[in-house]
């Protein structure tokens, strides 16, 4: 036997043996796993589009990104939908929620593929609340007063809601767009109640917006401490965070997606 050969079988006894572990020159070793995988969730009276500024950016950054649309009918629809969309991604997930989606994600995010949360200008309920039980304690805001159900109890926001608490950074361009286009939203399933939390189990990242006039900004701050988040970024800036800050939007989550893979390095 050649002095190689006597080498590796004595590595190879040692490994049995629980001795050492074998690791021959020239042989790859098993790569951590990354998380390539970016699902977006959407809010109310809006759609996967809203997402449109900062889907490029972190296409650019090499990751696969999906955008869910929500059917905005009940909280199991979107709940559903977005499971979907999480169980067609090959490998972990990072799910990121605005709005009313961080409602959906708390709900859906317990899926394993799950591999951390990012709440940006967003809801998160614990277990037994809804997104008004959510809210409700630091008051209705201006945004929440100018929400409309017409006959079938499907919502609307107002114009003066649209341009004035919900988009009022952006253009006066982009506001007419979005009251445009906004989606029909079911008002009751704003009542519905979560029987998950995924936050509790998942690691979370926050954003807030400061200037918020549509979710209470005092309800996105006191998230950052009931979540335990991992990180949070305070922006400038009004409901559409995801729109006119999609820079630093895209960064953050970016950099939860780069800490989120180093938690799945095995120890």
């Amino acid at each position: 036997m050649s002095s190689r050969a006597h080498y590796v079988a004595l590595l190879a006894a040692l490994a049995s043996m629980g001795l050492f572990a074998l690791s021959l020159p020239g042989r790859a070793q098993p790569r951590a796993p990354t998380v390539n995988n970016i699902v977006l969730v959407h809010g109310a009276f809006a759609d996967a589009t809203s997402w449109s500024k900062v889907i490029p950016l972190l296409e650019a950054d090499g990751y696969h990104v999906v955008a869910v649309q929500n059917p905005l009918t009940t909280l199991a629809d979107d709940v559903a939908a977005t499971k979907r969309a999480v169980a067609r991604q090959e490998g972990p997930v990072l799910l990121v929620a605005h709005s009313w989606g961080g409602v959906v994600m708390t709900q859906a995010g317990i899926d394993p593929k799950v591999v951390g949360l990012v709440y940006v200008s967003a809801y998160a309920p614990d277990v037994g609340q809804s997104a008004n039980d959510a809210s409700s304690p630091y008051g209705w805001t201006d945004g929440q007063k100018q929400i409309r159900l017409d006959q079938e109890k499907f919502a609307l926001v107002t114009y003066q809601g649209a341009s004035q608490d919900i988009a009022e950074c952006l253009s006066a361009t982009d506001q007419k767009l979005f009251y445009a286009t906004q989606a029909q939203t079911y008002g009751p399933m704003f009542d519905e109640k979560l029987t998950i939390a995924a936050w509790k189990t998942k690691p979370s990242w926050v954003v807030i917006s400061a200037n918020d006039r549509m979710l209470p900004p005092m309800m996105e701050i006191d998230e950052v401490g009931r979540l335990k988040a991992v990180a949070t970024l305070t922006l400038p800036t009004c409901h559409m965070s995801i729109i006119d800050q999609a820079v630093k939007v895209a960064g953050f989550i970016d950099a939860a997606a780069k800490a989120a893979s180093t938690r799945l390095v095995p120890r």
